[in-house]
Formats: structure tokens, sequence, C-alpha cells
């Protein structure tokens, strides 16, 4: 019932749009108090419906006016229309085109659902869930940013050794090259990336230094000592941020810490710059139109564990979702004038059937063992809207081995009922509607 008025006022939001930018504003405001009453109405403040809408009851009506992320069409048609709709823009409009990128498993794809405000990217325990790069865009006021979420960096012996697709050697440094500025993602709680950018990673950087970079330290939450995060970001940063020796600084959070470029306090970390060899410092000056250095880049970048060129350092957990609001604030002043590329309504650039997949092979990753989940082949057999507005959708996972369907289904049906509540309860969340998922499991020999 409520699917089908979240459809109404969208269309009255469409006809709104050619009477100006001030009635716009107005049903907008409407909308969303439509929508936060009809939710507590019919199912209470403190119901699954109304957190999905953003209700609580805490909140006073003029928090309740705060901009939330729009839904996304499970209609492919009515998706692609979206994509195709000239962007509504506003009259000084800001743009910003962030590439993030980092070693797999890092929390790129937490990190960039917890900017959107809506789940649109898989994420997982395991490695390579983000196949491709994917687009998200969070629009705010007048700027619009948008979010290139990117496969986990891999070299080519790891890529060939998994026999991994293309786009995980290609879409990051495509990604990149698009950005206007790249936020490199580090798991913290990895002592192995304590110790050094990923190489990947810092090749990338290197060949592309004309482009801003800020280094985001995720996992924090993790992290028994915090006190270790001091020396984790001088060996990542080479004790250099936005071309400054640096300090750290602690609020009254013991989790809230920032980076800040400081000369009179640098004493704090415990390498200095001026005493890195002279290869690590001359980085800096490496045009990337000029081949005759590449060789020498090369070399220099096997001796480095860290880039001295970033220009902000933030610590975070993406999944819980501490200080992430921080860093969307600084994102968002990043942003020049520019026009939009997308309308206001468009959340991801991913067609309905992609998100779909991508959410139940996250929970396919998450619960199945060892390569099972790689080797399965999603078919959808069904998709259409039920009659009181839910979407209905039955999808069928092909094995290529008859032991992996009873492995799959679990006694008595239970991990695959669990698998596709739990994909769902995400796609409720992306698509802000009820939604019937069936999955069945059948061999296929190949």
């Amino acid at each position: 019932m409520w699917c089908a008025v979240l459809r109404s006022v969208r269309a009255v939001r469409v006809v709104a749009e050619s009477k100006g930018a001030g009635t716009v504003i107005l049903l907008r405001k409407r909308e969303h108090q439509r929508v936060n009453r009809l939710a507590a109405c019919l199912y209470g403040k403190d119901s699954a419906i109304g957190s999905l809408l953003g209700v609580n009851k805490h909140e006073s009506t003029s928090e309740l006016l705060s901009p939330q992320a729009p839904a996304i069409s499970f209609n492919k048609d009515d998706q692609d229309r979206l994509l195709k709709h000239s962007p509504d823009q506003p009259e000084n409009p800001k743009v910003l085109k962030l590439a993030i990128i980092g070693a797999p498993n890092a929390g790129k794809s937490t990190l960039s659902n917890q900017l959107l405000g809506r789940k649109v990217f898989p994420v997982s325990s395991k490695v390579h869930t983000t196949r491709c790069k994917a687009q998200g865009i969070l629009t705010e006021g007048d700027t619009q940013m948008i979010l290139l979420d990117t496969p986990g960096m891999v070299n080519s012996i790891r890529a060939e050794r998994h026999k991994l697709e293309k786009t995980f050697q290609e879409d990051p440094w495509q990604s990149v090259k698009l950005a206007d500025v790249v936020l490199v993602l580090v798991d913290v709680s990895d002592k192995w990336m304590q110790k050094s950018l990923h190489a990947e990673v810092l090749k990338c950087l290197a060949k592309n230094s004309h482009i801003p970079s800020i280094l985001v330290l995720n996992k924090v939450d993790l992290l028994k000592q915090k006190s270790t995060l001091l020396e984790v970001t001088g060996k990542l940063t080479e004790g250099m941020v936005k071309g400054r020796k640096a300090v750290i600084k602690s609020s009254k959070k013991t989790s809230d810490r920032s980076i800040q470029p400081d000369k009179e306090s640098a004493s704090l970390l415990k390498k200095e710059t001026s005493e890195q060899p002279e290869g690590h410092r001359e980085l800096s000056g490496v045009n990337p139109k000029d081949g005759g250095h590449q060789e020498r880049t090369d070399k220099d970048l096997k001796d480095r564990s860290g880039w001295p060129h970033f220009q902000e350092v933030f610590m975070l957990s993406a999944l819980e979702g501490d200080e992430v609001e921080t860093l969307k604030k600084y994102l968002l002043t990043l942003a020049k004038p520019g026009e939009w590329d997308y309308h206001s309504d468009v959340v991801t650039t991913q067609a309905p059937q992609e998100i779909c997949n991508n959410l139940i092979r996250e929970k396919l990753l998450e619960y199945l063992p060892q390569e099972i989940p790689y080797n399965i082949t999603q078919v959808n057999e069904f998709w259409e809207e039920g009659s009181g507005g839910e979407l209905v959708i039955k999808q069928t996972l092909l094995v290529a081995k008859e032991n992996h369907v009873k492995l799959i289904i679990g006694p008595g049906g239970e991990l695959i009922s669990r698998i596709a509540k739990e994909a769902g309860c995400d796609l409720m969340n992306a698509f802000l509607c009820d939604v019937r998922l069936q999955l069945a499991v059948k061999y296929r020999k190949r």
C-alpha cells in the first residue's frame, strides 16, 4: 500500500518540477512529511518500515525535512528514463567526481553505501565482492558527488592466478583518470596494510600525481591500541600531509582523530621526511606526461611505503558509520562549479537487476565456504510488480557440482531461506518497496 503512495508522491514531484524551483523544494518537504506520517500511522514509529524510511520518534519536525537518499526504481525502463532525463540543474551547480581505490576488502563499497545513505553496492568479508566499477550519485543542495566504486586493486600475477576478470586491473585505473579527487582507503586492522600502501595503489598514485588524493584509514574500531594509528599514519604518509610535516590531533573522543599539516609539531611523528632518501621526496616532481622518468619512478616505488602528497587524512569506521559524516562534509567542499551529470533522483547508474544480483551474491559469499560462491551462475526467472505494489523476484542459482546443491539449500532449506530473507531486506532498502524473493538451486553440468 505505502509503495503505491511513494509512487504517487514521486509523480507529483515530476509535475512540480515544471513549475519552478521554489515549488519543487516545498513539495519535496511535504513529500517527506507524508511518507513519514504514513509509515508511522500504518506501522508505528518503531516499525521496520518506519526505520527503513528514516522515521525516528526522537526527530523534530525540522529534522524530518532533512534530505534522504531517493529510492531506486525496480523497473528497468523507469531507471533508464531517469538516467537519460535532463538533470534538474540548480542555480549554481557544483560537481565532484571521486574515485575510491584500495586493496581488496578494504571497505570501499561499505564506505560508498554509507556516503550515499542507501545500500546499492554489495559488501562481504570475502575479497573480490565488487567485480567491476560502478557509480553512486550523492546529491545535496547544489552539489552532486559521483562516487566511482572500484574492485580491489590487484597485480597481473594475482589476477592470472585467481582467473579474475580484466575489470580488476583496468577499472580502478580508468576511474582515477576520470576523477577530480582520489580517495585511498586502507584497512588499518590488517597488520600488513599498516606497514605500507598496496603496491598497485602506490603505482596508480605516482602515475596520476596531478590528481589530488586523500587518505582514509578504515576499521579503526577494530584496533585495540589506538596509539598505533600515529605510527601507521607516519608510514603511509611518509610524515607529510598537504606538503608539510603532519601532526595528529585528538578530540574528546578517543576514536575521533584527524591529521592536520603542522610545521611546529612534526616531532610527534616517528618518521621525518628530511631523513628519508632523496628518491622518496623527488617523486612529487614526476610529470605524468614525461615518459623519460617512468623507469626511475617504478624503481623508486619498490622502496616506498607511503605517499607524501595526500591533501588530508581521515580515520573512521565505515561499517559503524563513525566519522563518515565528517568525511562527507569535507568531500562536498571540494566540489567545483560545473553542471550536474544526473538528475537529483538518481542514486546509482546500475540496473535494478544488477543491484539484485550483486546483493544476492553478497549473501552467497558470506554464507558459503571457499570457492563455491564464485562458481554460481545467477538467472532471473521472474521479475514483476505484484498487485499490492510489491516486487516479486524468482532467481535460480546454477551450480556445477551436484553436492553443492544440498550444501547451498542447507538442512530443511534453512540456509537458502536465510539468504533470501537477508537479500530481500537489502533490496527493500534499495527500492523502498516490499520485496518477495524466492531462490531455487539447480545443478547444471558444464
